[in-house]
């Protein structure tokens, strides 16, 4: 151990060189474990972000099986409905939960039995005799895919810091944009693939070989982690905020296609005191030296606080945008699943473009850099609408690319930046806990945006659909997202200062 005397010593020979005109010693090389600290493996990412991509996309690539499932499979409304539903009600519900799994029990450990079971319920998927088995492992999946989703961020917090956090931040917002940006394309190409004549089957049989290769990499690649100190799992808690989730989740979910019930709104009306216990029981647990389920100190940080609220806010926008879009290209222009599909490269093309600019402006825009994004995206959202309404029904949707590169560019430049300005802030030991927290509210928004929008493109609709309906609920439903996307850049606003600079 070196001593305060040693110290001195050292200080006096320091300066009695530089005196005498020698130069000093060259520095020693740094020990292996500080290089490799200072220069960390990305293996770890990539597997991790696998594992976030095949979850988030099964959020998004269902839908293009539903034609499929009503010819072979000879699905009614409700049962394609209930394809939707459990997987969301399964992740929106669990994924605070399973991000406090991950800081008691293990990232490494949660993440990789949630890949585990999250491969074995694709499987069982594939390989569905009838709908009520692929919905029942639909809600598997849900439920699976919630333990993965928080860990990917919680290992990225606890893997890498500064710049190398950055990148794995900024990688992870690609990733999660992609899988919505893509979803339909390579849902459309799998289909038209039609590999060994299984059709719909290998949108859920392509997670397999994927798992079983992020199952074998992740202990060799992925280090473990948990939160120190005393921990235990709240369960009253994990019962107060499911049962609170699933009641905002499930109606919302389902509420337009069954009218809007009066279960729905008093399910939504339950909602409030069951999250108002939940949160009671938090503030106590934490007063009194215990583990809560999410920490009430989390919330003391402004960015995670007001950034919790822009995430939900403007993930109402993404999904409902990639709802419409398809709905629009497909009803009101007869384009098939794959044709659709590859209308949204154009869109990806931008979102990749502005994902790779993203670190740059974020260095020197700071949080102003998603304000800019947003209104990016609301600006793509008013061009585009105003080309639909010039093409009608039947001029060619190629006009629309540019308005398409458009919003893919905003998105890019708002997803990327957006979890590390959030999440900069957050303690290691609540890492996962808080991407608990920051998945919640992503799921959230794609339900609450989903619910509204839908409101709005079917109400343009009307009870008998045509193609113009469609285009003109299309047109109407990108107005009220530009005006959300304004929300969004107003929402900014009140991420802390320090975010002006990254």
């Amino acid at each position: 151990m070196t001593t305060e005397a040693d110290l001195n010593v050292k200080a006096e020979a320091d300066i009695d060189i530089k005196g005498a005109g020698v130069p000093p010693l060259a520095p020693q090389a740094a020990p292996p474990d500080e290089a490799a600290a200072a220069k960390p493996s990305y293996g770890a990412l990539l597997v991790v972000l696998a594992g976030l991509f095949i979850t988030n996309l099964d959020f998004f690539i269902v839908n293009v099986a539903i034609p499929s499932l009503q010819t072979n499979m000879h699905a009614t409304a409700a049962e394609i409905q209930l394809i939707a539903v459990t997987f969301t009600i399964g992740l929106s519900a669990l994924l605070i939960t399973g991000g406090r799994l991950g800081d008691i029990y293990g990232r490494r450990r949660v993440y990789s039995i949630g890949v585990l079971l999250f491969t074995l319920a694709s499987l069982a998927c594939g390989i569905a005799q009838n709908m009520g088995e692929l919905i029942i492992a639909r809600g598997i999946q849900g439920a699976a895919a919630a333990l993965v989703i928080p860990q990917v961020l919680g290992i990225l917090t606890t893997t890498y810091s500064g710049k190398h956090r950055a990148v794995a931040f900024n990688a992870y917002g690609i990733a999660l944009g992609a899988a919505a940006v893509f979803g339909q394309l390579i849902g459309g190409l799998l289909i038209k693939a039609d590999v060994f004549g299984m059709d719909w089957r290998t949108i859920f049989l392509i997670n397999v070989p994927i798992g079983a290769i992020v199952l074998a990499l992740t202990p060799k690649l992925v280090p473990e982690s948990k939160s120190e100190g005393r921990t235990g799992l709240d369960l009253v808690g994990v019962l107060l905020v499911t049962a609170g989730l699933t009641a905002v989740v499930l109606p919302l979910v389902i509420g337009r296609e069954e009218g809007w019930p009066a279960w729905t709104w008093l399910c939504m009306a339950a909602a409030v005191p069951l999250l108002a216990a939940f949160w009671f029981c938090q503030r106590r647990l934490a007063a009194s030296a215990k583990s809560p389920l999410v920490s009430p100190s989390l919330f003391r940080d402004r960015a995670f606080g007001v950034g919790s609220v822009t995430i939900l806010v403007y993930f109402s926008v993404m999904a409902s945008f990639f709802l419409v879009l398809a709905l629009y290209l497909q009803q009101g222009h007869g384009a098939s699943a794959l044709e659709s599909g590859l209308l949204f490269v154009p869109l990806g093309l931008g979102f990749f473009v502005a994902s790779a600019m993203a670190p740059k402006f974020a260095a020197k825009l700071g949080r102003q850099a998603l304000a800019l994004g947003a209104l990016v995206v609301a600006a793509g959202d008013i061009a585009f609408a105003q080309t639909a309404s010039q093409l009608g029904t039947t001029g060619s949707v190629g006009w629309c690319i540019p308005a398409m590169v458009v919003c893919g560019f905003g998105m890019g430049l708002v997803v990327a930046p957006l979890t590390s300005l959030v999440l900069e802030g957050v303690a290691t030991e609540h890492a996962a806990a808080a991407s608990g927290v920051f998945s919640t509210g992503q799921e959230m928004g794609n339900a609450l945006g989903i619910a509204i929008i839908g409101v709005v493109f079917f109400d343009q609709v009307g009870e008998h659909p045509s193609a113009q309906g469609y285009t003109d609920g299309f047109g109407f439903s990108l107005y009220v997202q530009a005006g959300i996307c304004v929300l969004v850049a107003v929402l900014v606003q009140f991420l802390p200062r320090k975010a002006e600079k990254a």
